[in-house]
C-alpha cells in the first residue's frame, strides 16, 4: 500500500467511525416502538440473521474466505459483542433507558484500562483527558436520578464485553477482510440471540412497521457499520475508536429531539457539547 493511500485510510477513519456513530443513534430511535411490540431477544435474533444473509447473499464469495484463523478471531470478536447486547437487554428491562446508556457508556473508560492490561498500549495525558471529558458528558446526557441495583449491574457488564470487542478489533482487523470479519460476528450474535429467545420462544417481527425497523437496523446500523468499523480499527487505537462510538449518545438524543418529540435542556445540551468537543479534540489528533 502506498504512503498516501496509507494517510488517507489513516484521515478517513475517524469520520467513518462518526457514520457508524450516527446510524446507531437514529437505530436506537426508532427501535424504541418496535421492541415493545417485539421482544428483544426475537428482534436481536432477526435483526442478526437477516444481516448476516443479506451480507452472504451480496457477496456470496465471502464464504471462501472463512479459514480458520478468521473464523476463531471474528467468532471470539463475535461472542464478545453478542454477550453485550444480551447483558445490556437484561439490564435495560430492569432499569431505566437514560442510565443503561451511560453505564453502557463506560465501556470508553474500561477500552484503555483493558488496553493497558492486556496489549500493554500506552495511554498519554491528552487521551486521558478526552476520555474524562467524554465520560462527565455521558453522565450529563444520561443521569437524571441515580440508583445502583442488579440492572445496572447486569449493563455494566455489557459494558466490559462491548471494551472487549473494541479492542478485539483493534487487534485483529487489520490485514484480515473486514466483510467476511462482519459476516463471521454477526452469525454468532444470531446464533447468542437465538439461545437467549428459547425460553420465551421465537416470533417474527408482527407487522410491516416492526420489519422495516428490522430491515434498517439489519442492513445500515449492523451490517455496514459494523464492516466500517472492523475496517477502521485496523487504523486506529482502540481508545480512540472507543471515544469517537461515544457520539452514539448524542445522536440519539439528537434525533429524540427532532424526530421524538423531546425537549432539549440545558443538562442535556452541556453533556452533548462535552462528548462532542472529546470527540472533536480525539479527531483532530488522530487526524495530524
Amino acid at each position: 500500500m502506498s504512503n498516501t493511500k496509507h494517510l488517507f485510510r489513516l484521515k478517513l477513519a475517524p469520520w467513518a467511525l462518526l457514520g457508524v456513530s450516527m446510524a446507531w443513534g437514529w437505530a436506537f430511535v426508532i427501535m424504541k416502538d418496535a421492541i415493545q411490540r417485539q421482544s428483544v431477544n426475537n428482534f436481536l435474533f432477526t435483526r442478526f440473521v437477516f444481516g448476516a444473509v443479506v451480507m452472504v447473499l451480496i457477496r456470496p464469495s465471502v464464504l471462501k474466505l472463512l479459514n480458520k484463523d478468521l473464523l476463531l478471531r471474528a467468532g471470539t470478536a463475535g461472542i464478545f459483542l453478542g454477550f453485550g447486547y444480551i447483558f445490556q437487554t437484561l439490564g435495560l428491562a430492569r432499569t431505566g433507558a437514560a442510565i443503561t446508556g451511560f453505564v453502557t457508556g463506560l465501556y470508553i473508560v474500561l477500552t484503555p484500562l483493558f488496553a493497558w492490561l492486556f496489549l500493554k498500549e500506552k495511554i498519554n495525558r491528552f487521551t486521558w483527558i478526552c476520555i474524562g471529558v467524554a465520560t462527565v458528558g455521558l453522565a450529563f446526557l444520561s443521569i437524571h436520578g441515580f440508583s445502583v441495583g442488579f440492572g445496572e449491574l447486569l449493563v455494566f457488564v455489557s459494558a466490559i464485553f462491548y471494551a472487549l470487542h473494541i479492542i478485539a478489533l483493534s487487534q485483529w482487523s487489520s490485514g484480515r477482510d473486514p466483510y467476511a470479519m462482519t459476516v463471521v460476528q454477526l452469525a454468532v450474535c444470531a446464533l447468542l440471540s437465538g439461545v437467549a429467545s428459547i425460553p420465551g420462544g421465537y416470533s417474527p417481527p408482527p407487522d410491516a412497521g416492526v420489519w422495516g425497523v428490522v430491515i434498517f437496523t439489519a442492513v445500515f446500523a449492523t451490517a455496514i457499520a459494523f464492516i466500517i468499523q472492523t475496517w477502521a480499527q485496523a487504523h486506529m487505537t482502540s481508545t480512540k475508536v472507543a471515544v469517537i462510538l461515544t457520539m452514539e449518545v448524542v445522536f440519539a438524543a439528537i434525533f429524540a429531539i427532532i424526530f421524538g418529540g423531546e425537549s432539549l435542556t440545558l443538562q442535556s445540551a452541556i453533556g452533548g457539547i462535552l462528548v462532542v468537543g472529546a470527540m472533536y479534540l480525539i479527531v483532530i489528533k488522530e487526524s495530524k
